[in-house]
């Protein structure tokens, strides 16, 4: 997949962190996950979201990725409009 935009710094909270340890299967997903929001594909957004994300990206705003797999905990993805982090968090983590 190619990337549409800079990621920046990328990063995870601690609960990601802690999963990733535990199950490597798990660490998969997330790259996985990463590369579809690199790629401008964002996972499980309603419609509204989704075209809010494609303008942002036009735009230069924050850009909001959510994935969902099963047996998993949801995964969040956050890049931030001057693209110099991007985060992979637990929606509690927010």
């Amino acid at each position: 997949m190619n990337a549409q935009f800079d990621s920046g710094q990328i990063v995870v909270t601690a609960g990601i962190h802690a999963f990733m340890e535990n199950d490597p299967h798990f660490s998969q997903h997330v790259h996985h996950f990463l590369a579809r929001h690199l790629s401008g594909d964002w996972g499980d957004l309603c419609t509204e979201d989704w075209a809010t994300n494609e303008e942002a990206l036009l735009d230069g705003y924050r850009l909001f990725s959510a994935y969902k797999q099963e047996g998993m905990p949801p995964i969040w993805i956050i890049t931030e409009a001057d693209r110099s982090v991007t985060t992979i968090l637990l929606p509690d983590e927010y």
